[in-house]
């Protein structure tokens, strides 16, 4: 079983997300991640220039990048099922950890560790880590933000009460980068590609 970690990788791009929505685009785990590493680059960044920090935003999208990682052995489970009670939701974390336990089996035993330290949650009593890990959370919910905007935007009206849940559920952060990403960036999403080029 050993070197195929990042062959399972690739399957990222076959893993839809949304499962119990219509969507007029799929959006697979792939694009997610991509667009949650740039986005919480971006957290990183503004933490640091606007609010006097000092975290390193690559190591920052380098989480974003593998934060679903092991949803390519579990599928996504959508958020109202996993949260749906908290022994839904700390069984599916066991789930979780053991997708990737057996994500990091298949790398050489030399290399596991290196990628347990992006893949899984160690040493998270850190302060730094525990705050990289939040701009990742944030990214990861503003990621899910925009795509009810981009769903909303071709009028399917599926995601109407998705955007504005969502959209509390992200203001509930209270994170001054995140407010500020909001503020600054999100409007960007609402326009037409002629007007984000004027």
């Amino acid at each position: 079983m050993a070197n195929q970690f990042f062959s399972m990788l690739s399957r990222m791009k076959l893993i839809n997300r949304w499962g119990l929505m219509r969507n007029t685009r799929n959006e697979n785990i792939a694009e997610h991640s991509l667009e949650t590493a740039i986005i919480a680059h971006a957290l990183a960044v503004i933490h640091n220039k606007y609010f006097g920090g000092s975290i390193n935003p690559e190591r920052v999208a380098l989480l974003g990048i593998y934060h679903d990682a092991s949803e390519i052995i579990t599928g996504d489970m959508p958020t109202p099922v996993k949260y749906y009670n908290p022994e839904l939701r700390d069984a599916y974390k066991n789930v979780e950890i053991t997708a990737k336990t057996k994500l990091l089996s298949m790398l050489p035993e030399e290399l596991r560790g290196e990628y347990n330290t992006i893949m899984s949650r160690v040493d998270f009593d850190s302060e730094e880590i525990k705050l990289q890990w939040s701009f990742v959370k944030a990214a990861d919910k503003i990621s899910a933000l925009i795509k009810c905007i981009e769903e909303r935007k071709t009028g399917n009206s599926d995601f109407i009460s998705a955007e504005k849940a969502t959209l509390k559920t992200v203001k509930k952060l209270r994170m001054p980068e995140v407010e500020y990403f909001l503020e600054h960036f999100l409007p960007g999403y609402n326009l037409t590609l002629d007007e984000q080029t004027e």
